[in-house]
Formats: structure tokens, sequence, C-alpha cells
């Protein structure tokens, strides 16, 4: 069957399904550029926001958490770490085909230490992009690197 050609809305508040192609990006507040993606400044979106982050070698972000909003990572290819926990406490590796749960309002901080980038689809219970990102600058020199 021949796909149907119609009219395609752009604008975010026009109910209906959206295509994202990830090819724009924006620089987080976490110290990465993100693939622009699913949230509520490109399609409207209520409760989710969806992206593509690509961590180059040695690429370490901010310690931060997502206020009020979970976050569901899919690593699609490399290697890289994540410290988490209310002091960073935790250190958890991650290679391509693993599924990542952070609660939220839990701080993490992934670093990419390979020499090799690390691509993941990045989704959060937040469909704005970067308002529930909380910086903790306190916690940034709890690890080394």
């Amino acid at each position: 069957m021949a796909p149907v050609n119609r009219p395609r809305t752009t604008e975010p508040n026009t109910p209906g399904c959206r295509k994202v192609v990830a090819s724009t990006t924006y620089a987080g507040k976490q110290g990465f550029n993100y693939f622009e993606g699913v949230a509520r400044e490109t399609v409207g979106a209520r409760a989710i926001c969806m992206h593509l982050l690509t961590i180059p070698p040695g690429g370490r972000a901010k310690a931060h958490k997502h206020d009020s909003h979970e976050t569901a990572i899919y690593v699609l290819s490399g290697r890289a770490i994540m410290y988490w926990g209310e002091r960073l406490e935790h250190c958890m590796e991650t290679v391509a085909g693993d599924m990542v749960y952070i609660p939220a309002n839990m701080p993490h901080l992934p670093i990419n230490n390979s020499n090799a980038p690390v691509t993941a689809v990045i989704a959060r219970t937040d469909p704005n992009e970067q308002e529930s990102v909380m910086l903790l600058p306190e916690l940034e020199a709890l690890v080394e690197g």
C-alpha cells in the first residue's frame, strides 16, 4: 500500500502524530549536546521527552538530577560508566544493549572513559527538554577524572 500524502503540521500545540529527525542539537545544562527529539518544545508532548545523545571519548557530564522525573536510557553503542547515589557513591558500567533506569531526584554523573563515542536514547517523564535538570556542583569533586 502506498503512503498517503497529507499536509503535515509542525506546530507543537496542534494535535496529531509527529516525526522528529534528530539533526539539530542543543546544549544541555548537564554539559553535553543533545539531538533535539520528542519534547514539549518540539511536538507539544505532555508527559514525556526522548532524545538521542552521543558522548565523545573522554566526555563527562556535570553532576545532576532530574527533579521529580524518572529517566530511562537505552545504550545503542559504546561503553560508559555512571556514578550515582546521594554522594555519587555507586558506579555502574553500561555497554551497548543495556537499559538503565534512574529514579526521580537521583544524583548521577555519566562519563565516557573509553576511546570511542557512546550513543544512547534517553527518555524522561518530563516533557520539557531541560526544565527538571538540577545541577549539583557540590558533588563534582567526589568523582575523579
